[in-house]
């Protein structure tokens, strides 16, 4: 371990995530709609709370991460890969089989990451992201399509 603690946090104090949330979804409105559902778990080290992760289930068998953050200091030093790793083989033990995630077709940074910790393409979200409010763009492409990405655990 990197010497931080994991904590699951119940449905009635997830609020005080929100601007944690707000670091890997964009929309305000999609994370009220989903910020009470599933298993959230905040990161924390010395004292400081450096990342969350909430996991869904939208099938049998099968656990989504519906939202991953780190803060900036705590990205590219390998902690994301060991989270989902460590989740992975919980959920497993658990009987999951599978395990999902959604990102935007522009978000490069993020596909590179998820493909480097295990998962591979698996289907596409046409137009997901036109019911957003105000439009997405990173690396000069607009968010238009949830790329969903999988790895068997």
């Amino acid at each position: 371990m990197r010497g931080y603690d994991i904590c699951f946090v119940d449905s009635g104090n997830r609020e005080n995530l929100f601007p944690l949330l707000k670091l890997a979804d964009d929309s305000e409105d999609k994370i009220r709609e989903y910020i009470h559902e599933g298993e959230l778990y905040k990161i924390t080290q010395d004292y400081e709370t450096v990342g969350v992760i909430l996991f869904t289930f939208p099938a049998e068998g099968q656990v989504e991460i519906k939202n991953m953050a780190l803060i900036h200091t705590k990205r590219g030093d390998g902690m994301g890969k060991e989270l989902i790793q460590k989740f992975s083989i919980s959920y497993k033990r658990k009987g999951y089989t599978s395990m999902i995630v959604g990102t935007a077709n522009s978000s490069i940074g993020n596909i590179a990451f998820y493909q480097k910790a295990g998962f591979r393409f698996d289907t596409i979200k046409k137009d997901f992201f036109s019911s957003y409010n105000e439009p997405i763009v990173e690396y000069g492409i607009q968010a238009t399509d949830m790329v969903m990405l999988k790895k068997n655990i």
